[in-house]
């Protein structure tokens, strides 16, 4: 594990503007730069990059961090990486701390197992292009089918012969452990080679290394399987794993889309033919895991199947896990005997574009039209469909995309929305139950850990996995949020000692558990903790929290798509007050005084409903007290609101 101080060491030495000016060409505007954005395809710059703050923000798409961010999202690194990554552009020595005896022999074991894959990979790729049977038969087959040599040295392909251990024999001549030979599933337990006479396809992870192979046989004997692959280990888990997401990770970011086949050569022709945002499931249906692989790059996949029985079969399977992660998909289903290599070189790239447009349907609507013909005039079939489509659009986490299915799938069916309105929300509160029992047992199993060890319920955080609920306060509370992360380091005033941070905490300290929303909730509470251990905000927690929601907003209050004049330069000085970027005072008790008369009025509204209660019943001694002390602290409420609002001057309240 990196020691925090060698993190912080590259937190403080690395520089925003040097990190993505490697892949984004940036201008100078103001004291910001601009350019367009790398993580969506764009014509008009909306990429900031704040080299004062060391940040970056994408108007256009929302994305938005620090350095380490933006190697992690650009590079699809992890936080070890990406820090690594930057350590060694800044010739920052990197200190560790001292691995267990079981991690190092896990490190040990990975990194065996790729210098062994790496070895294979150059080996069969040296029997395809330098033996005779290697280019007779291998690199035909390659080249029948339409590969140029470009993309057969791209995607690394290769070639193994006949012969029963060559490929093993060789590994034990450059001293290759046998047992990580036959784990790899490169060497049979028997000693031989396990792929023999196959043209061979390279699978690699997201940072481009070998982990894992398929053999496809050139064979017509049906009793030969005509594709094999490499058993799963510590470095290749078949579920977790899209064949061509290494290469097709830069394109899928900048179409902000990615489109998914089948097979192995799918994903070659159509990336020789320039359609590079591709990868294939490799004729397993899609997993959970391999949907949160594409949600790293897009929240768009474009799904083309076979025309025939089967691929229609295959585009249903897994629909209901895609929609559930909240992924718009669509499906495109080729000509029946067609399939995307096929088709791709019989229409060329402009007709399989066009057809692919023409063509894409919504998976949902696909599918209940596909449903409803089979269902005919059936009322039994029609009500089997209903319950199957329902099932499907509960699975959608987003409210209004939920909404606007239900209403065309009532278009379609002829049934009244508020049935299927009733039915979704019997499976939703089903599905929550099923999940509220799991979690429950999980919890029950773990009852005689350290509390610290027990995970926290989804549902007891909310703003994690739900839309953030907006209240009549959220403005007030967002607003002196901003204030705190943007300017509370800075003195309040000239004369002041204390940061803006101090200022605010000391008025507002009482007020947390009034917050209403959730995230802000706990954001300020982490500022109070912060500020009362250092002293100061640090924004870094922030930046780089594993809370995506968290990092997202504080980004945003970090940035701004407009900048302000240079009033100085222009020989303009305002008279009354500082320019804007330097008004930390006036932005503080503006936004506090806001915030403090919208608690206030909501605890004066509080308090007339207790005094009315109390009012309307029979009331004892000790309810007379309790209705006395209710008055004396609505009026006290009150004169506190008018104080405020003096000092707001004209204030509009809802």
């Amino acid at each position: 594990m990196i020691k925090q101080n060698t993190i912080e060491k590259i937190i403080s030495t690395v520089k925003i503007e040097e990190v993505v000016g490697e892949f984004v060409t940036l201008k100078r505007r103001g004291v910001n730069m601009l350019g367009l954005c790398p993580f969506h395809d764009e014509k008009t710059p909306s990429f900031t990059v704040s080299p004062a703050k060391n940040i970056y923000k994408c108007f256009g798409c929302g994305k938005g961090g620090d350095p380490i961010r933006f190697v992690m999202d650009h590079e699809a690194m992890n936080y070890p990486e990406s820090l690594r990554y930057l350590a060694s552009k800044y010739n920052i020595d990197i200190e560790e701390t001292e691995n267990t005896a079981e991690q190092k022999a896990i490190k040990e074991l990975n990194d065996s197992y790729f210098i062994i894959n790496e070895y294979a990979q150059n080996y069969f790729n040296n029997q395809l292009f330098n033996t005779d049977e290697g280019k007779s038969v291998g690199l035909s087959y390659y080249k029948e089918r339409g590969y140029n040599e470009a993309i057969i040295k791209k995607f690394q392909l290769g070639y193994t012969s006949n012969q029963r251990d060559d490929f093993t024999q060789s590994a034990i001549v450059k001293r290759y452990n046998i047992d990580f030979l036959k784990s790899l599933g490169l060497t049979s337990k028997m000693g031989f080679d396990f792929f023999r006479s196959r043209v061979m396809f390279t699978i690699h992870n997201l940072s481009g290394k070998v982990i894992a192979f398929a053999g496809r046989t050139l064979s017509t004997d049906k009793k030969t399987p005509k594709y094999i692959n490499s058993p799963e280990t510590v470095i290749y888990t078949k579920r977790k794993v899209l064949y061509g997401m290494y290469f097709a990770k830069q394109s899928i970011r900048q179409h902000d889309e990615c489109v998914m086949v089948e097979g192995y050569t799918d994903v070659i022709t159509l990336h020789q033919y320039g359609v590079e945002n591709v990868v294939a499931s490799s004729g397993t249906s899609l997993t959970i895991e391999q949907i949160n692989l594409v949600r790293r790059f897009t929240q768009n996949i474009k799904i083309i199947y076979d025309g025939d029985a089967a691929g229609i079969k295959a585009a249903l399977r897994g629909l209901d896990l895609v929609l559930e992660q909240d992924m718009n998909v669509k499906l495109v289903l080729l000509p029946e005997g067609e399939d995307p290599d096929s088709f791709m070189k019989s229409k060329g790239i402009e007709g399989f574009r066009a057809y692919l447009v023409e063509h894409e349907e919504d998976f949902v609507l696909f599918k209940t039209n596909l449903l409803l013909k089979e269902a005919g005039d059936d009322p039994i079939k029609k009500s089997i469909v209903l319950k199957d489509i329902v099932q499907s659009i509960a699975k959608i986490p987003d409210m209004i995309k939920r909404q606007l299915y239900i209403q065309k799938c009532s278009a379609m069916m002829g049934i009244a929305e508020r049935i299927i309105i009733t039915e979704i929300n019997k499976v939703i509160k089903a599905d929550r139950k099923q999940k509220q029992a799991v979690y429950d047992r999980e919890r029950a199993k773990q009852a005689g850990r350290e509390e610290d060890q027990i995970s926290t319920a989804p549902q007891e955080r909310g703003y994690q996995n739900e839309p953030t609920l907006l209240t009549g306060d959220d403005f007030q509370e967002k607003d002196l949020l901003r204030v705190l992360i943007s300017h509370g380091n800075l003195a309040f005033n000239d004369e002041s000692n204390d940061t803006v941070a101090v200022f605010i905490i000391d008025m507002i300290r009482d007020q947390i558990d009034k917050i209403d929303n959730a995230l802000y909730r706990e954001m300020f509470s982490i500022i109070i903790d912060q500020v009362d251990k250092d002293g100061k905000i640090n924004t870094n927690y922030f930046i780089n929290n594993d809370n995506e929601t968290m990092r997202n907003q504080c980004i945003d209050f970090l940035s701004s798509p407009y900048s302000y004049a240079s009033w100085e330069n222009k020989g303009l000085l305002l008279q009354t007050q500082k320019d804007p970027e330097h008004n930390q005072e006036m932005d503080a008790v503006q936004s506090l005084r806001r915030f403090l008369l919208r608690k206030s009025e909501k605890e004066i509204k509080l308090l007339e409903l207790k005094i009315i209660e109390f009012s309307n019943q029979p009331k004892t001694e000790s309810q007379e007290k309790t209705l006395s002390t209710y008055i004396k602290a609505y009026k006290m409420a009150q004169s506190q609101r008018s104080e405020l609002a003096s000092k707001m001057g004209s204030v509009f309240l809802k």
